[in-house]
């Protein structure tokens, strides 16, 4: 082999190296920017996100604490997505209100899910709750939904119904059950047993074309390792996949390209909050960007629009547990 060929194999190489780490670079997350929405109240935590109507609508528990008697359910609103102001607060007499999640129904009105942990235990410590609104300043009275002790977590409207799974919050409750509702109000259970293995808890549900349900699912207890479920209609029986990391509030959506991404909280090392590639076929979830974050953090909302992912969280490493939104840019590619 001459010289003059070598050295042209060896440039082929080496523009192909750099053609791959390109590619590489280009299918990497870019955080677009990041900005502090909300820090009003001493502890703010636990979000989700919402486009209708033309406004973004963010919601957020506040209180005195992590955990403190006086949790209240706070919505805010904004036009660009830069400038926030209150657009509600949900308050409760007789118990600590908790972890709000926000989407739209099929007939055009916001729902707000949540829960309270009550002062009084006596009977029982959690109910779930839902609330509806036409314009997220004006909302109706609390519904009680699902089973006292199942803490009904995200719902995901799909054909006309909501879905969503309830986990036991008393120690011999340690397992999920799917509910169904049509209107929001009035859940019905599927699946009383889904999984029961350590203590799962937190989900997310995610519809695929075909009509199959993925769940990601947080456990934690011993052992403590997320877990992916696959359903098909009915929905009645689930196979479920050890994901090998342990996760905190979870949520998981897929983009327009097929991709599923997911924001949790990460344990190993420092916690923090952070962007995930699912793959559900290999049953891997490979961390892609670290969102800034420390300490008490996690607890996404996202929404996918004008091609950037617009992700809500909160995290206390500026000091203060404050509310931040980011976006995203994600590859072109799969």
């Amino acid at each position: 082999m001459t010289k003059l060929r070598i050295a042209f194999i060896s440039l082929l190489a080496t523009l192909g190296l750099v053609t791959s780490f390109a590619e590489d670079a280009n299918r990497a997350p870019t955080l677009v920017g990041v900005r502090k929405i909300w820090d009003q109240a001493p502890h703010n935590a636990f979000t989700d996100l919402v486009r209708f109507k033309g406004e973004w609508f963010c919601v957020f528990r506040e209180g005195k604490g992590h955990v403190s008697p006086d949790g209240a359910l706070r919505v805010i609103v904004s036009k660009d997505g830069e400038k926030w102001q209150s657009a509600a607060l949900l308050t409760s007499d007789d118990s600590d209100l908790r972890d709000a999640k926000i989407d739209v129904t099929p007939d055009g009105r916001l729902m707000l899910s949540g829960a309270e942990a009550m002062h009084d235990r006596s009977k029982y410590s959690h109910q779930s709750l839902t609330w509806f609104s036409k314009d997220g300043r004006a909302w109706s009275k609390a519904h009680e939904v699902g089973d006292r002790d199942f803490w009904l977590w995200r719902t995901t409207w799909r054909q006309g119904k909501a879905y969503g799974f309830g986990y036991g919050t008393s120690r011999q409750k340690r397992s999920v059950r799917l509910y169904r509702s049509a209107d929001g109000s009035n859940f019905e259970v599927l699946v009383k047993n889904a999984f029961d293995k350590g203590y799962p808890n937190e989900t997310s549900l995610v519809f695929l074309p075909d009509e199959t349900v993925l769940c990601l699912l947080r456990r934690d207890g011993n052992p403590n390792t997320a877990q992916l479920g696959r359903a098909s209609p009915p929905y009645l029986e689930w196979t479920w996949k050890d994901l090998g990391v342990r996760i905190g509030g979870p949520h998981l959506i897929r983009l327009p390209n097929g991709r599923f991404v997911a924001v949790v909280r990460r344990y190993d090392g420092v916690v923090r909050t952070s962007l995930h590639w699912l793959d559900p076929e290999k049953g891997t979830l490979t961390e892609c960007l670290k969102l800034p974050s420390r300490g008490d953090t996690s607890y996404a909302g996202m929404v996918w629009r004008e091609s950037l992912l617009w992700v809500s969280y909160y995290s206390s490493h500026e000091g203060k547990t404050s509310i931040y939104l980011a976006k995203i840019r994600l590859p072109k590619t799969k």
